[in-house]
């Protein structure tokens, strides 16, 4: 634990240095524009892959970036960045080697873990066909990682929380990306949806 206090000793004290301002201004005020929905492993830290100062962006992780009906954590982030913080983009992020995709291809292991990757299991029945035709296992399972997202875009388009914002005129925005573990680069899976944009859930 003191490896963290004296990074964070350092961090302060060089952010000072440089912006004797920045801890004033951002404690005076949250107006992150993105909120980003991503996986909590380690690997894959919101604002370093986005390169986002601290206060840009609002988040919410968890195991494999699922979006879950009833979550009612995410939700409530959800229904707080978009409505109180008042973003202009929603990012659903998921990332190759993704340990918890990879779960959800495995046998059951009898633990939560299990109800929660449900979703993927599921996605993964639906589009059997496609991932069967992906021979390489890891490939087949980054596939399976971009379709969670893609879903997960779907998903929060359907939330009422999304359909009051885009009903009272917000230009609120939902996009899909994946990460790059291998090459530390974002790519934009091109499933953003918009006010008015049509629905495919799974697509």
């Amino acid at each position: 634990m003191e490896t963290i206090f004296k990074r964070n000793r350092d961090w302060a004290t060089e952010v000072e240095r440089t912006d004797p301002d920045f801890f004033p201004r951002l404690s005076r005020q949250q107006s992150p524009r993105y909120f980003w929905i991503g996986c909590a492993d380690s690997r894959v830290p919101a604002n370093v892959v986005s390169g986002l100062e601290p206060g840009a962006v609002f988040v919410q992780r968890n195991v494999a970036n699922v979006v879950h009906d009833a979550d009612l954590n995410l939700l409530s982030t959800l229904e707080f960045a978009v409505h109180t913080l008042q973003v202009r983009h929603v990012i659903i992020c998921g990332h190759y080697g993704c340990g918890g995709v990879k779960a959800a291809t495995e046998p059951y292991g009898g633990g939560l873990s299990d109800h929660w990757l449900a979703p993927i299991r599921a996605l993964a029945a639906r589009r059997r066909a496609e991932l069967d035709a992906v021979a390489d296992p890891e490939a087949r399972r980054d596939r399976l990682a971009e379709l969670n997202v893609m879903e997960g875009v779907a998903r929060i388009a359907e939330t009422p929380i999304l359909r009051r914002a885009w009903a009272e005129g917000r230009g609120v925005e939902i996009h899909g990306l994946i990460y790059g573990l291998a090459d530390g680069r974002l790519r934009d899976l091109e499933v953003s949806i918009g006010p008015g944009a049509p629905v495919t859930p799974g697509s």
